[in-house]
């Protein structure tokens, strides 16, 4: 009988159990007790948070990391973010990606206006004395190597924050940072 986990992953951890290098991380082990044999579906970067699907089922990994699944960010840019830029962001843009530049596919993208309630982040953001932030959802169905962030910083405004909020119809929900909740299920469908 397979187990299924919804997680907020917080910030400074990485999407994983097992860390072979000398220097210290936080790992997932750290913040529940998961069942042997349990992985992370896709991953998030260490100074990203949000959503994170565990599975102890290796076939529920491969049908989320497919392209059909749709994940969504909310992001914290640094400046007020434009309609022109969003514009931009959802028509595809040039990030470098292995050595080389890669056009994004078409997304969903849009001014978030309500301040989501994340919580503080562990490490302090910066102050607003060094300018405004404003946060976008960006919503994509690939996932290249810190792909978000390139598109956002492509459009000139870089990511202070980034949080999965969605990966196909399962949500973050009010869950707090470092939070699991035990799920019978990942209701993927877009």
């Amino acid at each position: 009988m397979h187990r299924h986990f919804i997680l907020f992953k917080p910030y400074g951890y990485l999407s994983q159990f097992i860390y072979e290098l000398k220097r210290k991380k936080k790992l997932l082990g750290e913040l529940y007790d998961f069942p042997e044999g349990t992985m992370a579906i896709g991953r998030l970067d260490e100074d990203s948070e949000g959503l994170l699907l565990l599975t102890t089922d290796g076939n529920m990994s491969e049908l989320v990391r497919s392209k059909k699944v749709e994940k969504e960010y909310y992001v914290q840019v640094d400046g007020l973010i434009t309609p022109e830029a969003i514009e931009q962001l959802q028509n595809g843009v040039e990030i470098g990606l292995d050595g080389g530049k890669y056009k994004t596919k078409r997304c969903k993208a849009s001014i978030v206006t309500e301040i989501p309630d994340f919580g503080a982040r562990a490490k302090k953001i910066r102050d607003e004395r060094h300018g405004p932030t404003s946060w976008a959802s960006i919503t994509v169905r690939e996932g290249k190597f810190r792909q978000v962030r390139k598109m956002t910083a492509a459009v000139g405004f870089p990511t202070l924050r980034l949080v999965r909020v969605r990966i196909g119809n399962v949500y973050l929900q009010n869950l707090k940072a470092g939070e699991v909740l035990e799920v019978s299920d990942f209701q993927l469908d877009n």
